[in-house]
């Protein structure tokens, strides 16, 4: 089983979950997974999903394939893998048992170096991290340097901190019990994050501040 997680500007808007199988990507209706956009071919790619492995292969060669930031014809997919069509990303994970007693100890970063591509010019930011405040985790330090940052667990709340030119970016990919900002649920916003702002998923506290 595989899962596909669709971004657009650097906002989760849709997650799907897929058997293995044959997985049709593209702006046709006829496809497993939609994106509605000219930028994406009527059929642009498929994966082929299996227990061992996965494989993306490209459909139109008029419409790019890229992965990671590299443009393929086809190749096998691994664990937060980027797919890029037209203007969308899709985040590729296995699904796997998650340990949900230590959901921070092993941030899910997705985005590599090669997210790149989608940064205009943030040389300007300043660095910034995430402290853990409680739990068995407290004190870690989680540093943002990656365009996209995933944390928590699937079934215990999960939201994603995107790094923009205009600042860091919190929003919810998963809402299980109390995701929040300052006390003040996100639910679907997307929030811009100042300093010494704690973020609260369930009962993880961090707060976020700038190096």
């Amino acid at each position: 089983m595989a899962k596909l997680t669709v971004f657009f500007k650097y906002k989760a808007i849709d997650s799907y979950l897929f058997e293995n199988g044959i997985v049709h990507i593209g702006r046709d209706e006829t496809n497993n997974l939609i994106i509605d956009s000219l930028a994406v071919a009527p059929a642009h790619a498929v994966i082929i999903i299996r227990d061992d492995e996965s494989t993306i292969k490209q459909l139109n060669d008029n419409f790019p394939l890229i992965i990671n930031g590299q443009k393929v014809k086809e190749c096998n997919l691994r664990d937060n893998d980027t797919i890029t069509i037209g203007k969308h990303d899709v985040v590729f994970n296995t699904t796997l048992p998650v340990d949900k007693s230590q959901p921070f100890d092993h941030p899910v970063v997705f985005g590599k170096e090669s997210f790149d591509h989608h940064v205009d010019n943030e040389s300007h930011l300043p660095p910034a991290s995430l402290q853990v405040m409680n739990g068995s985790s407290i004190g870690k330090v989680l540093s943002l340097k990656r365009p996209m940052t995933r944390l928590g667990s699937n079934g215990s709340g999960v939201v994603v901190i995107a790094r923009k030119k205009e600042g860091y970016f919190v929003s919810t990919l998963e809402i299980v019990g109390v995701i929040a900002l300052n006390g003040i649920p996100i639910e679907n916003n997307y929030i811009k994050l100042n300093n010494n702002d704690i973020l609260t998923i369930n009962n993880v506290s961090l707060q976020f501040f700038l190096n």
